[in-house]
């Protein structure tokens, strides 16, 4: 993995102006540095106990969705990107038919995503960053349990992880060197690969573009080939998707803009609300308030304001999609890349680590109610509002299905209903 910063970004003039904290390279800061690759362990850990309530739990709807696709493979679907049944396919080559076989690629990816997160936190500040970036990404409902199940957030937080991290080598490398456009073009690699699997992963080049333009350091950037080569990379990679819906009549592309800006009627302020309510419940209240003033205090320094442009741009969006129609919980999630790396960050003091102690306690607290609640209702929420009552009794039903065909002497040359429990 790579080395702790000591110094800050090649082509800015100081600590301050890179946006690390001013002490984190004296002899007390490298006391307080905890040990090396315990940030690894973690991340190890956290993935056996993904993959293990991966196995256990029933597949959703969405998730069975995704599975037929994985069995007529294509370079697009109705409604997203292929990058999720690629990942199912796989798994299930290795663990069949199964809940974790359909799960399997799904949790692998969401690690090597976090464990990219944690290669920048540490980066950006030493191991402890790297250890508080796995800690946060261990702790949170949004990766603890959402990088649980087969979705697109799982491809997609990979990808998005990749193509941050690869943002901020190129920034600590010169304007028009050899390194800079290197790393420009692993980020438009890891781009594409973004956006096969979420098409929302189209704001993430958007909003670094807003924020190269935000401060004279970073429009220098601008004037090198590496944006434009970065850009045709990725618009490469994502070509085939693009052909799949001309052949199609452009399907994918309609249904997701309508799904996510069509006018769908109703409350506006009630949407707003449950979207803000959702945020919580995903990140914790905690967190999301230190998130927020570690975004709203980044705009001092250039590689802290890029990654607080990236988080406003993508989170403000969905803040306007929600007039329009609602916004599910977990659509925002990338905005909590820059989000989290953001908050490792923050300069250190006593209060703020007290209150990131308590944020992670209350994430994890969060996620233990979720994984218990998905094998034992305790939640006082009626079965339509219970998220994990969707994936309740499908088993038994294609059971009692197999069974009502036998008994009624249905086609012998039929398979069974198969399902993936």
């Amino acid at each position: 993995m790579d080395p702790p910063r000591s110094s800050p970004p090649r082509g800015l003039s100081s600590r301050a102006e890179s946006g690390l904290p001013a002490d984190s390279g004296s002899p007390r800061a490298e006391n307080r540095q905890p040990r090396t690759g315990l940030w690894l362990a973690i991340v190890l850990a956290t993935t056996i106990i993904r993959l293990i309530v991966a196995a256990a739990t029933p597949l959703f709807p969405d998730e069975t969705y995704y599975w037929d696709w994985s069995r007529h493979l294509a370079a697009g679907y109705f409604d997203h990107p292929p990058a999720i049944a690629w990942l199912i396919r796989a798994g299930t080559l290795i663990a069949g038919d199964t809940a974790l076989g359909v799960r399997l690629g799904a949790v692998l990816a969401g690690s090597a995503g976090i464990l990219l997160m944690c290669s920048a936190g540490r980066r950006l500040a030493g191991e402890r960053g790297a250890l508080v970036t796995a800690v946060i990404f261990a702790a949170m409902p949004l990766s603890a349990a959402g990088l649980v199940l087969a979705t697109p957030d799982a491809p997609l937080l990979a990808a998005a992880a990749a193509t941050l991290y690869a943002l901020l080598r190129m920034l600590e490398s010169p304007p028009d060197s050899r390194a800079s456009f290197t790393w420009w073009c692993v980020a438009g690699l890891a781009l594409g690969a973004a956006f096969c699997s979420k098409y929302t992963s189209a704001l993430l080049p958007l909003a670094v573009f807003v924020a190269l333009l935000s401060r004279r350091e970073l429009r220098l950037r601008l004037r090198e080939s590496g944006p434009y080569v970065a850009s045709a990379i990725a618009l490469f990679v994502f070509l085939p998707v693009v052909i799949w819906n001309a052949r199609h009549g452009w399907v994918s592309f309609a249904f997701q803009l309508q799904h996510g800006l069509g006018n769908a009627g109703g409350s506006v302020v009630r949407r707003e609300l449950e979207l803000i309510a959702g945020q919580l419940g995903l990140v914790s209240p905690i967190l999301f308030a230190m998130m927020a003033i570690a975004i709203a205090r980044s705009f001092r320094a250039s590689v802290s304001s890029l990654l607080g442009v990236i988080a406003i741009a993508i989170f403000a969006f969905f803040m306007y999609s929600a007039t329009h129609r609602r916004v599910e919980a977990n659509w925002p999630a990338l905005a909590y890349l820059p989000g989290v790396l953001l908050l490792v960050w923050h300069p250190e003091s006593r209060r703020w680590e007290a209150w990131l102690r308590s944020g992670v306690t209350l994430a994890a607290l969060i996620t233990l109610v979720t994984y218990v609640n998905a094998f034992t209702p305790i939640l006082p929420v009626r079965a339509g509002r219970d998220p994990a009552a969707r994936a309740a009794g499908w088993s038994d039903l294609a059971r009692a299905v197999n069974r009502a065909r036998r008994n009624h002497g249905s086609d012998s040359s039929m398979s069974d209903v198969r399902s993936p429990m």
